[in-house]
């Protein structure tokens, strides 16, 4: 499979964070000091989508290892069998 240059994950992990950064200071120009839960609420959605993002890519990367390992066993000569 292909090496795509553009990274889906890295774009949607940098603009989910710019979102979240452009939303806590919008809050805290509309609403002062009363947007302080409404940032923290934010900010814990920014967390929970960056942790998302590193599993996905922990799953992705394990699952491409997997198959690299498969592809390897099943190419190796069966020579040790005699």
């Amino acid at each position: 499979m292909p090496q795509s240059s553009f990274d889906t994950l890295r774009a949607l992990a940098i603009g989910s964070q710019a979102l979240g950064l452009a939303l806590i200071i919008t809050l805290e120009t509309v609403l002062g000091d009363g947007a302080r839960p409404w940032q923290g609420a934010v900010l814990a959605v920014m967390v929970a989508c960056a942790l998302l993002i590193a599993l996905v890519r922990m799953y992705r990367n394990k699952r491409r290892q997997k198959r690299l390992a498969e592809r390897l066993e099943a190419s190796e000569p069966k020579n040790h069998e005699r």
